[in-house]
């Protein structure tokens, strides 16, 4: 179940109507099974945060969804395909492009901006011309 956590992503957690309104269940209200993937959930990012060197635990501590980290670990870890000039072009290409998404929460606008500057400060880019 820890590695379903890694690969799949963690418990969508069931909803139930209450007083006409709709909420994810509290955790007591979980079924057993759901109950074991939820903690599953969080000993796979505890597992994962523990094996990390404080300087890349510093660039992911944000992520809380366990397959999220893993896979930004793996991206910092092993790299991509790309050049640095093309990772570099693609970066600043989506800094320009970067915009507000309708109806998307200020937490999340804000943890996919410091997540491009993260990835610039990695190459160590300059935003001077901006």
């Amino acid at each position: 179940m820890i590695l379903e956590s890694v690969e799949n992503g963690p418990l969508i957690w069931p909803l139930i109507e209450e007083n006409r309104v709709t909420r994810p269940k509290k955790y007591s209200e979980l079924s057993a099974t759901e109950a074991i993937q939820a903690d599953c959930d969080i000993k796979a990012t505890n597992i994962i945060i523990q094996g990390l060197l404080p300087e890349v635990y510093a660039l992911v501590s944000n992520h809380k969804v366990t397959k999220e980290l893993w896979e930004r670990i793996q991206l910092l870890i092993h790299g991509t395909s790309l050049t640095k000039q093309e990772r570099e072009c693609k970066l600043y290409d989506e800094f320009d492009k970067f915009a507000y998404k309708k109806g998307e929460p200020l937490r999340d606008f804000y943890l996919r901006f410091s997540l491009l500057l993260n990835d610039m400060n990695i190459y160590n880019m300059k935003l001077e011309q901006f």
